[in-house]
């Protein structure tokens, strides 16, 4: 059962720049590579992040799109207890540039001096199904409903 809905959930979250974003590889083992979410935390369910086509990391999706997003900060009175919060859910890779430009930052030209329009980008949406998470207090979990994060 949990006490937080999703909106105070984000308002948390919105400090925590990088997550881990697990997937499974094609031979089966975890793979966990940081991945910055660009301080988007207007949290419904769904994150968004950039990679290259012809990564591991999208064929990784390609292949089995369960995956899970772990995030590490700060909450509580002056910031001072660990707060911990794990995502299961399942990733889309968006092709369009249309659908880039709605989640770009200028941050993002540090990776992507092309911007938009750099050849091979991909955008990975992660549609959240679980959302767990831990304050040292506090514990709970918030399962998204599907219309949320559609």
């Amino acid at each position: 059962m949990s006490g937080r809905t999703l909106a105070e959930l984000a308002e948390t979250m919105r400090d925590i720049d990088f997550t881990l974003l697990s997937t499974r590889t094609a031979g089966g083992a975890i793979a966990a590579r940081p991945m910055s979410n660009n301080r988007e935390v207007d949290y419904d369910g769904d994150s968004y992040y950039f990679a290259m086509e012809d990564t591991l990391l999208v064929a990784d999706i390609r292949n089995d799109p369960m995956v899970g997003l772990g995030f590490q900060g700060r909450s509580g009175l002056l910031g001072r207890r660990p707060f911990f919060v794990a995502v299961e859910g399942r990733a889309e890779i968006i092709r369009n540039s249309d659908r880039f430009a709605e989640h770009w930052s200028k941050d993002l030209d540090a990776w992507f001096p092309q911007g938009i329009a750099t050849p091979g980008l991909a955008m990975i949406r992660i549609q959240a199904q679980r959302i767990h998470y831990w304050d040292g207090e506090e514990e709970g979990e918030i399962v998204v409903p599907t219309s949320a994060a559609a």
